[in-house]
């Protein structure tokens, strides 16, 4: 087994410049496949993220580049700008002996500095398909010369409907060129695109390490969908997190999901691909940096996010694909440190929980959902910790001087102390325990947990999961098809009204939440919602009206400003 990179054949400067970026041994895909590509072959690797790709194919493209050549001698596509920046840095900084000159081209920038570069002369163009195909159909990328292709994260690209592009942009390159085709998963229709675009290729497949790092722990928990939001702002109180990544199943959820831990005290930042390039690229620096703990993000948007220091991540949306999963968890327990992976699971998502299992050959652990006298604990524990610290590092003399004048004035001593410790915790008013329903350990059939044994024919609109999980909802959404009568809500509950509705994206769970937030009363105690068209109704106990009534003022759904008042 090779055990250098001096063993492998490459350019003395290419060794050089790699040890001197601190890789000292090849990674089993660049073992495998640069001897392949030096000898000429096309290759179809397939890897997972994280485990050397970029330099698998770009050392020996850079061995057989011809320094200064006045066309483009290698293009790389990657299916996002984060991935095409990370890669032409990548080719940059293992080239930089040879003077090799790399352009990122992708949407989002102005094409003015693109087109200048390409003018100006480069060597090797990294970029995404849309923006290739822009610049060729202007006439100022010239792919005629080219040498080299490299289709990175190939699957990515194609389930981002890329196939049409990949295709124009390989039809304006020479059939005499050396293709490497690289991806996490070998679909067929992956297979065919190698197939019709790759010629004799060699095959190089890495055996999935245990896809499930030993270094990771994975628990899940099984929770209503409404009871999302809960279950992940306990988790936040109770976890040691250090930096976190949630992965959402949308791009819209993003910005709702962040903004939501923001305002419960837990500041959170949303990576999308709605986000401006320079605002993405600003969020994801500051995340390599630390200085912001919690990204919220979709999977397309986390490609090229290549963090060593994830303390944990989330599936807050589990993924449908085992794969997509375990490129996830694979964000955490990186150079050596122990990372978590923790997935909410709605009761009707199970089946899909036990495909991930089968396919990682581990059994992910079911926990119990933080309780809030957990919760209440851990927050004393912390402050008495924090105190304990303050007390044990000295310098407080300014803060004496104040505990001595209030002593005179004739307060006593451990008076003082617990008034000082209610204001420290006073920010805790921001991070109220949400309620969370328990679910009720009651298996779906075997119909829902296994939807694709059955036929298309057999198959009603919705899986018993889906409509199991419709019935959770209702518990909290009853909305019949006519509007209720004045005066029929439950005794002693009063109903109010809330001047948003279904057309501003309110649902069950934001109503809990914010009147339990901004008005300080138990969620639990809320009663029957009814969401319309254009606003809500939704009953509270009669003691607590007043008290919601008072702080009406304040509500918020989705940062839109609610007027609540009585029905």
């Amino acid at each position: 087994m090779t055990t250098a990179f001096s063993q492998l054949n490459l350019h003395p400067q290419l060794v050089q410049a790699v040890e001197s970026l601190g890789f000292a041994t090849p990674t089993p895909i660049q073992s495998a496949m640069i001897p392949v590509m030096l000898a000429g072959h096309d290759v179809v690797g397939q890897a997972q993220t994280g485990t050397g790709k970029t330099a698998a194919f770009a050392l020996p493209i850079l061995h057989q580049l011809r320094p200064q050549s006045p066309h483009i001698q290698s293009l790389v596509l990657t299916p996002t700008r984060e991935l095409a920046i990370q890669v032409a840095k990548a080719i940059h900084d293992f080239g930089s002996a040879l003077s090799v000159r790399v352009l990122p081209v992708y949407g989002g920038e102005p094409y003015g500095r693109q087109i200048s570069r390409l003018q100006k002369g480069v060597d090797v163009v990294v970029g995404t398909p849309g923006r290739l195909l822009d610049l060729l159909k202007r006439e100022v990328l010239d792919l005629t010369q080219l040498r080299f292709v490299v289709l990175d994260e190939a699957d990515e690209m194609l389930s981002m409907g890329f196939i049409e592009d990949i295709e124009a942009i390989l039809a304006a390159t020479p059939v005499e060129r050396q293709t490497a085709l690289l991806s996490a998963t070998l679909s067929p229709e992956i297979r065919r695109l190698a197939g019709r675009y790759l010629r004799d290729p060699q095959s190089v497949s890495i055996q999935r390490e245990q896809v499930t790092v030993a270094a990771i722990e994975q628990r899940h928990y099984l929770v209503h969908e409404t009871d999302k939001l809960a279950t992940l702002t306990r988790l936040f109180e109770v976890e040691p997190i250090t930096s976190a990544l949630i992965f959402v199943r949308t791009r819209a959820g993003t910005g709702e999901l962040a903004a939501e831990l923001s305002t419960r005290g837990f500041p959170s930042e949303a990576l999308s691909g709605e986000l401006e390039q320079e605002e993405r690229e600003r969020v994801m620096n500051r995340f390599r940096r630390n200085l912001i703990k919690v990204v919220v993000a979709t999977d397309v948007a986390a490609r090229g996010l290549d963090i060593d220091h994830i303390s944990h991540v989330f599936n807050f949306d589990l993924p449908e694909d085992p794969e997509v999963y375990v490129h996830r968890v694979g964000r955490t327990g990186r150079a050596g440190k122990r990372g978590v992976a923790l997935s909410l699971v709605t009761p009707g998502e199970r089946w899909r929980l036990g495909r991930i299992e089968g396919f990682i050959k581990t059994a992910v652990l079911r926990a119990p959902v933080p309780t809030e006298e957990q919760i209440l604990a851990r927050r004393e524990l912390a402050l008495l910790e924090q105190v304990s610290e303050g007390l044990r590092h000295g310098r407080l003399g300014q803060e004496r001087g104040l505990v001595s004048t209030l002593v005179e004035a004739g307060h006593d001593p451990i008076e003082i102390a617990a008034a000082a410790l209610r204001l420290a915790r006073g920010e805790e008013h921001q991070r109220p325990i949400l309620p969370v329903t328990e679910v009720q350990d009651r298996r779906p059939s075997r119909d829902a947990r296994r939807p694709a044994e059955r036929g298309p024919a057999s198959r009603p609109d919705r899986r018993p999961a889906d409509r199991f999980e419709r019935q959770v909802a209702d518990r909290f959404e009853r909305q019949p098809r006519s509007r209720r009568p004045e005066g029929s809500g439950e005794a002693g509950m009063v109903s109010l009204t809330l001047s948003k509705g279904r057309v501003h994206g309110v649902r069950p769970a934001d109503v809990v939440s914010t009147i339990a937030h901004h008005a300080g009363i138990p969620g639990g105690a809320i009663g029957r919602i009814q969401i319309d068209e254009h606003h809500t109704r939704v009953d509270v106990p009669e003691r607590f009206v007043a008290q919601v009534l008072a702080r009406a003022d304040s509500f918020r759904i989705h940062r839109q400003e609610i007027d609540v008042q009585q029905a």
